[in-house]
Parts: C-alpha cells; structure tokens; sequence
C-alpha cells in the first residue's frame, strides 16, 4: 500500500468506522452507524471502499432485532502487514506482522560500535529489503513502516537527532526509507514507542494513563496522558535517564554527574560488579565463575544470572538498582500521577530482585497513601515491546488519526 493509497484510507470517517469494527468487531453497519452518529448511507457507502479495498470483511451473521439476520463486519487482519524496527545500540531488529500484531517474521542485525551514519541506514534497508525478498511479492498489501529508535527523535521530520550509544547525530531516517521503499514510515524514539505498544496490545487492564519505562543501555520513557503519547516542546519528554539522582556521582555520557542511567543501566550494574569483585575477589566464586574470572566478561545479564544462583553481591546490587529506580520513579509519579507504570528492557529481566524494592521505595517515599499503591508491572512482552511499539506506530496512524500526540 504505497503512500498515496494509505492517504485515502486516513480520512476521519473512514478511520472512525476502521476502529470501531476494530474493537467492537463483529458489528453490523447498524450498529457502527449508531455509534459513529453517522447516517446509514455514509456508513454503506464507507464499508463498501473498505470491503474493496480488502481491509474488512463480513463474517458471520448476528443476531436478528426483529428483521433480518445483520452480516456483521471484522477488520481482515491477515489482509495486510506493517514491517516494524527496534534500532538499539548493538543491533537492529525487524519484525513483520499483520495487523492484529501478530509476528510473521523476524531478523536481526548486529550493529558495530563504530558505525557511520551511512553505514546505519544501509544496514536498516538491507534488512528491510531481506523482509520482502522471503515474505512479500510487493509493496500493495504493507501499510507501511514503523522503526523505534534510541536516542532522540524529532518526530515531525523522522530524523534521529541524536543516538548516544551510536554516537551519531542527524540520521534522516524517515527521508531515506520513505524514498527507498515509497511506503510510509513512523520514527519514534524507543521508549515512546514501547509505551504506544503497551497501550495498543500490553495489560489485561487498559490504562489512559501510563508510563511506560525501558531500562537496558540507557533508561528511557514513554509517558500515555489520555491515550496520547506526550512528546514536550522539543521532544525529549521521557528522558528520565538523564534525571539527576547524586549530584556527585559518575559523569554520565550526556555529561552531568550522578543521572538515574548511570546508577541503573545494564552497564552501570556490571560496573558496580566489576568494582565489587575487584575489591573482594574470593567472596564471588559464582560470578567469576559465570565469566571464566576473566572480570571483563562481567554484564548486566552475568550480574543476573550470579544472583539467582545465590550471590549475595549480585542479589544486593540488584537490589540496590531497584531501590535507586523506586526513586526516580517517585519523580515521575510526583510529576506526572501516572495509573500505571511499566518496566521493560533487558534490566526488567531481573524482577524477582528489583520490583519489591522498586514498590518499597514507592511507598516509603510517595506523598499520598494513592500515590503509594501505584501500579508497578513488568511488560508481558519482553523483548518484543518495543518491536510491537514500533507496529503499533502504524496502527495508530491508520486506526486513530485524529487521535494525535501532546506536543507540549
């Protein structure tokens, strides 16, 4: 479905009538006509394009309300496909799914730390062109592509404007796919775009108000207020790896001393390991052990896995790390009061050692005794929250249009 086609299909009515059989399908255009307020015609004629057009489909028959059976509507998920990327600090992961979220395909790419920017954007189209090669005959039934990626973002223009663990500025990601592939494309910073994945396919319960918080290499946020993503006037809501915890602590790569990611990070967890081993090596047999005692093997995962086979400086380090984001989460719940906050990234990984000291923090801290309880949860997607984050920027693009974005 290349960009002029996904135009049409963006009209406010047309993507009015796409949600609704998408949540409250099957409906009957009866039914969509009643809760669209939009006149019986309007609603035939709409349901028509889509029908033709292959992005709905009538399913069974309904329940009769005095005449004749309703046909009820559903939105034919299989239909069409949106190509989603996490592009992290060490690799580039692609996934294609149809429109419901379910994943088709996947691959990954490593990415060196010494990249250049053309060499970046070769391997984000080498990869999505290995995506049509074994998948797709062309570009006619893909609704476009959805590509999260760390660092700063200027959504408006689809440029990375700064990736720290890149190393690199001014990526004009949207400008180089969209005139490769001739398909539209959503850039989102990470963080946000887990979040927006969190609201389109996470919790049981769904929240208006969340924040969604990615700890791996860095420490990132996505903050929902009423269903829409807040970006800030400069787009760097979110940033709360940058939150100063110790105004004497480590200099952090944004170049203040003691931010939250400096204490919390996956490195910064292996660094507060390394200096413990460092200090009394014979007390940590098991983390040693982990790396064949070579220290400079020690990660944030080897911390992890030490910890669950009983060392007691892995276990309290994490347990520290939990303590430390309890705070910085006490700074957002103080500021923003979201419902619900979700953790995700490789450091959630750890929650049987960081999320009771994570809600202990809260509640010691937190000035209400609401505000105390919030909603703490680990992401239920693991590793493919941000992926999905990156799909839903599509879905939302066509689903929900007029449902924009805070911008300040």
């Amino acid at each position: 479905m290349q960009r002029g086609t996904f135009k049409w299909m963006k009209s406010l009515n047309k993507s009015a009538i796409l949600n609704k059989i998408r949540t409250s399908g099957p409906i009957s255009r009866a039914q969509l006509a009643k809760d669209t307020k939009l006149t019986p015609p309007t609603v035939s004629t709409i349901v028509k394009e889509l029908i033709d057009e292959g992005i709905v489909k009538e399913s069974s028959l309904g329940e009769s309300q005095g005449g004749r059976k309703p046909t009820m509507l559903v939105i034919n998920s299989s239909a069409f496909y949106i190509i989603g990327v996490d592009a992290g600090s060490q690799s580039v992961d692609y996934v294609l799914s149809d429109l419901s979220g379910k994943i088709i395909d996947r691959s990954s790419r490593e990415l060196l730390s010494s990249v250049t920017k053309n060499e970046f954007l070769s391997i984000l189209k080498d990869g999505i062109h290995a995506i049509f090669q074994t998948n797709l005959n062309n570009k006619d039934n893909v609704i476009g592509i959805g590509v999260a990626m760390h660092g700063v973002v200027d959504i408006d223009t689809g440029t990375s404007l700064f990736a720290p663990n890149l190393g690199l500025t001014d990526i004009p990601i949207k400008v180089v796919l969209e005139k490769e592939f001739d398909l539209i494309v959503k850039i989102e910073n990470d963080a946000r775009a887990m979040a927006l994945g969190e609201a389109w396919f996470g919790q049981k319960e769904k929240s208006d108000s969340m924040i969604a918080v990615n700890i791996g290499r860095g420490v990132g946020a996505g903050v929902v207020i009423d269903g829409k993503l807040y970006h800030g006037a400069n787009d760097i809501a979110g940033e709360i790896g940058h939150m100063t915890i110790d105004i004497y602590g480590e200099v952090c790569q944004c170049g203040n001393r003691g931010c939250l990611q400096t204490i919390v990070s996956g490195p910064s967890i292996a660094k507060r390991a390394i200096h413990a081993v460092q200090e009394h090596q014979h007390q940590h047999s098991s983390l040693l052990n982990l790396v064949e005692n070579d220290i400079g093997k020690i990660t944030g995962e080897t911390v992890y896995r030490a910890a669950k086979e009983g060392d007691l400086t892995s276990i309290h380090i994490l347990e520290d790390t939990g303590t430390v984001l309890g705070i910085g989460l006490t700074n957002l719940i103080h500021i923003m009061n979201p419902r619900k906050i979700i953790l995700g990234g490789g450091v959630s990984r750890a929650n049987e050692f960081i999320l009771e000291p994570i809600r202990q923090a809260i509640e010691h801290r937190a000035l209400t005794p609401k505000t105390k309880r919030t909603e703490v949860v680990i992401t239920t997607h693991e590793d493919d929250a941000t992926l999905l984050g990156s799909i839903a920027l599509l879905l939302e693009e066509l689903f929900n249009p007029e449902r924009s974005y805070y911008k300040v």
